[in-house]
């Protein structure tokens, strides 16, 4: 599993957490989350797992795939948001299971461009 920049996913969590004009507690609550262990995920101090990205980005109302890839755990892709976003938040599966239905789809997404790629040159 990649490793996770906290200084970078912190401040991107803070930003967004401004721009929805919530409050730390506001955030901590609707996540699940103590304040002081928000607090230090947003300082750079903490590094939070998959589950918390996920019910922190619940608690902002973006995409889980967005703090993914904000926290390095997946690279940026291409592709139907609703269906990244369903498989990132669906609470049924494990973090792994998560991670690597998205690794398939990525990779089938890069199949299919690259096909396409090879047709339009033929």
């Amino acid at each position: 599993m990649a490793r996770i920049n906290v200084d970078e996913i912190g401040g991107f969590i803070r930003d967004q957490r401004d721009q929805a004009q919530m409050s730390l507690r506001q955030l901590a609550a609707a996540a699940g989350v103590s304040n002081p262990y928000l607090s230090q995920v947003e300082r750079g101090l903490r590094r939070p797992s998959a589950e918390i990205l996920n019910r922190i980005a619940q608690g902002l109302r973006i995409s889980a795939e967005t703090l993914y890839v904000q926290a390095g755990i997946l690279d940026d892709r291409e592709g139907d948001e609703a269906v990244t976003t369903a498989i990132a938040t669906d609470a049924t599966i494990t973090e792994r299971q998560r991670t690597t239905l998205l690794q398939i789809y990525a990779a089938f997404q890069a199949e299919n461009r690259a096909a396409e790629t090879t047709k339009e040159q033929s």
